[in-house]
């Protein structure tokens, strides 16, 4: 599976190189800022992007940018950003086009290996992975919508946000696929969401209910 990673700080850009060659990962462009990243993307065309939201030479967004650029020249293309902070903007964002897969996590996930690399990997699959702490911000922000939810059903919808199937749901909560899809249900129901089947379009209508869009 080929990479663009890109990441403007010397050691944990080749500390994230050496974390995804040991998973089976082939890094073909390593970037520290912003034009070369679009360069790299557009020119190696990769199976996944690996993005710090911040990069030169404006060190504000210049990573998400350019992810965004390479993405309207190349539809679909996945991209997972890192960030040092929670930013719903930035998921907002990432999200807006409804294609292809994207993630966004905190850079302390990078040190926790298997996160990390799951999360990389889901999203090369066309899948969603959003860091927990940016789901519990927009929990924390609509506690009255979900109040109608029960305990299990809230566990599940926190896990759905993060992007998770029914099946990996299943496995952290220890429920059978099945259970897993009628707390689902009945989570959309009493939110008045339209149900789907597909992992990326449900994320999308649970964090736009919990963002209050």
């Amino acid at each position: 599976m080929r990479v663009v990673l890109a990441e403007d700080l010397y050691l944990l850009r080749e500390g994230l190189k050496q974390l995804l060659s040991a998973h089976g990962f082939s890094v073909v462009a390593a970037v520290d800022n912003g034009p070369d990243l679009l360069r790299a993307l557009l020119d190696e065309r990769p199976d996944v992007a690996v993005v710090d939201v911040r990069l030169p030479p404006t060190q504000t967004d210049e990573g998400l940018q350019a992810a965004l650029a390479a993405r309207r020249e190349l539809p679909g293309l996945p991209v997972l950003v890192l960030s040092q902070h929670v930013e719903r903007l930035y998921a907002r964002e990432l999200l807006a086009d409804g294609t292809g897969g994207v993630g966004y996590l905190l850079k302390d996930r990078v040190f926790n290996a298997e996160q990390f690399v799951d999360a990389v990997r889901r999203v090369a699959a066309g899948g969603t992975a959003m860091d927990p702490d940016v789901i519990a911000k927009l929990f924390a922000r609509s506690d009255q919508k979900v109040g109608r939810l029960t305990p299990r059903e809230r566990e599940v919808l926190e896990l759905m946000a993060e992007g998770r199937s029914n099946g990996a749901i299943g496995q952290r909560l220890f429920l059978s696929e099945s259970a897993v899809g009628k707390h689902t249900a009945s989570i959309f129901g009493k939110l008045g969401l339209a149900a789907s089947d597909d992992d990326n379009r449900r994320v999308l209508a649970v964090l736009a209910f919990l963002d209050g869009r």
